[in-house]
């Protein structure tokens, strides 16, 4: 796309940017990616609106007008993600909604990044999801065609199946993972970057089989229970959470 002068990131903790620590709260691939656009165009203002746990209705009621009002060149949605992982939920009414969420940006005037689901059948129990996440990528691809929007298809990057990209948690990815997605946003943007996403990692012995599974129960202590937990209460992660940049901009 041309020259890109205000960009707006709405989403879930994968936009907010969880696990990537900044000096205050944290930094995620979205706003790696708006440096990497200020350090090619300089005078980009951003905003970020994503916030932990949200349903992608949540998203599209609450941050998708608000981005609408805000007139930006780009929207960067990634949305859907936790309704696909919660039981009984169907691929084909998330897509449906996600639809008309990028229809009614691009018809604001902006261009629209979408993202595919990560493949997330290296992961316990999330394997149990890989169906769902594939049907509901194939709704994305479809969208994207129809909208004209860029789409940054995470689900064959094998990079992405090694755990380092990941926290422990699981859930969300490590800095560098982070990192990489920034990296590879900004090369299907056609935006400069002078790394590369696909470098692979270090090679290193795969664990012991009894360590694994020590991890594997730390994390499901940790980290699964915990989120089971809120889907059976019904909270969220992100109640009380407000958007760490509601306002376009200046990158600081």
């Amino acid at each position: 796309m041309g020259r890109i002068t205000s960009y707006v990131a709405l989403g879930d903790s994968f936009t907010e940017g969880l696990e990537d620590p900044a000096d205050v709260g944290f930094r995620g691939w979205a706003d790696r990616l708006a440096e990497h656009i200020q350090a090619d165009q300089p005078g980009l203002r951003y905003a970020n609106l994503a916030v932990r746990g949200k349903l992608i209705d949540e998203i599209a009621s609450e941050q998708v007008p608000r981005a609408v009002e805000l007139k930006p060149d780009l929207v960067s949605l990634c949305a859907g993600g936790n309704d696909i992982l919660r039981p009984g939920s169907g691929p084909a009414i998330v897509a449906r909604r996600l639809d008309q969420a990028v229809r009614t940006l691009t018809e604001a005037g902006a261009r629209v990044l979408l993202f595919t689901g990560f493949d997330l059948r290296h992961v316990p129990v999330m394997r149990l999801a890989a169906h769902k996440i594939e049907l509901y990528n194939l709704h994305i691809h479809d969208i994207a065609r129809r909208h004209d929007a860029v789409l940054v298809d995470l689900w064959p990057m094998t990079i992405f199946r090694d755990p380092r990209a990941w926290f422990a948690d699981r859930l969300h990815l490590s800095p560098d993972g982070h990192r990489r997605v920034a990296l590879c946003a900004a090369e299907v943007l056609g935006v400069p970057v002078e790394q590369d996403w696909r470098e692979p990692y270090p090679a290193r012995r795969p664990p012991v089989w009894s360590d694994a599974r020590r991890q594997d129960l730390r994390w499901a202590k940790d980290a699964l229970w915990p989120w089971i937990s809120r889907r059976l209460h019904g909270t969220s992660s992100g109640d009380g959470v407000q958007a760490k940049r509601p306002e376009l901009t200046p990158l600081s």
